[in-house]
């Protein structure tokens, strides 16, 4: 089988990421980098057996990779998109993957119309504990479910922003909405759905000038669930980004994050291996082994996910553009909610 051709839009800490990940899979040829900065091209072309690009045109038209992986700032996404569909080439980009909503669907009709494997790069969806939850949740191990809470931490932001930055523009993927609670959103639609209504948003300014620090909001289901997620990146008691989930039904519960997950239940359940009671389980006990480790196993297993579905054509991509379109629906949900109720 001949190798995948890949090309990489965007050199910095995510770029850098997924190269060194991609590069370890023995069907992929990393052919070709675009990055407008002269000097991370420089050393690229010293250390490294790839094509390199100033404009992201010139890969297209002088490499013609299979597929690409995007990793520029999200206000950029729109246009690289559209290129990559005039290419026909299939492409993973990162989260978000657009801060506009028509073009998030727009997109995702495009990509899914044509056959090209489309995937964002929202990586709880391939963490090892959070696809154990899923799979628990499916079984009815803890039944119907009734309340829930996503949130997420980090340190991000620990003092006053002058507001020079990318993180300082919303437009270009900053504030801790789209930078965090994508995630933690995400989350909430890939274990209980998109809700069905968004009230009770609010957004905290903590040491930004002009993005939010901090969000919190109220999911409503019509099934008679609802939840909340709560995300704070200005939260000094965390050295590292942190995802929690905690998930209420009518037969126990789960708490969950990156690393492990407890779940109560209210009578034994012999078939998954629980006694009634509490029962902790940690990633150790249930992860797949992954053959290159950078960051956690599920920065690996996504990429990995995305060549594997371009080889096998009947396999769904577990993170489309359209679960993307879904994620920034809810987004912009918060956003008008918080415009029209929240603000005092």
């Amino acid at each position: 089988m001949s190798k995948i051709k890949i090309g990489i839009i965007g050199a910095g800490r995510m770029g850098i990421t997924h190269y060194s990940i991609i590069n370890s899979h023995p069907q992929v040829e990393i052919s070709s980098i675009a990055d407008p900065s002269g000097l991370m091209l420089s050393m690229m072309k010293k250390y490294l057996p790839v094509k390199t690009f100033k404009d992201y045109h010139e890969l297209f038209k002088k490499d013609s990779p299979d597929a690409v992986l995007v990793c520029t700032p999200p206000n950029l996404h729109n246009d690289i998109l559209k290129t990559t569909f005039e290419n026909k080439t299939h492409v993973f980009v990162e989260k978000p993957y657009t801060t506009d909503l028509n073009q998030a669907a727009h997109l995702a009709h495009l990509f899914e119309k044509e056959g090209l494997v489309n995937q964002v790069g929202y990586v709880n969806r391939f963490n090892d504990v959070f696809k154990e939850v899923n799979r628990l949740i499916k079984k009815d191990v803890i039944g119907k479910l009734i309340r829930f809470k996503s949130e997420m931490f980090s340190c991000t932001i620990a003092e006053p922003d002058d507001g020079s930055g990318w993180r300082s523009s919303r437009e270009k993927g900053g504030g801790a909405v789209y930078e965090m609670a994508a995630h933690a959103i995400d989350l909430v639609n890939y274990l209980v759905g998109k809700p069905d209504k968004v009230i009770g948003s609010n957004l905290n300014s903590i040491y930004s000038k002009k993005v939010e620090d901090a969000v919190s909001s109220t999911f409503v289901y019509k099934n008679g669930c609802s939840g909340t997620i709560y995300v704070n990146w200005s939260d000094t008691a965390y050295r590292k980004p942190t995802n929690k989930i905690e998930l209420f039904g009518t037969k126990g519960k789960i708490q969950a994050d990156q690393h492990s997950y407890k779940i109560y239940c209210n009578e034994d359940d012999p078939e998954q291996g629980f006694r009634k009671g509490w029962n902790t389980r940690y990633i150790t006990d249930v992860f797949e082994n992954v053959p290159f480790y950078v960051r956690g196993n599920e920065f690996t297993s996504q990429l990995y996910h995305f060549i594997d579905c371009i080889q096998t054509s009947e396999k769904k991509s577990l993170c489309s553009f359209s679960h993307g379109a879904d994620a920034q629906e809810v987004i912009h949900r918060i956003f008008n909610d918080y415009e029209l109720n929240g603000k005092a």
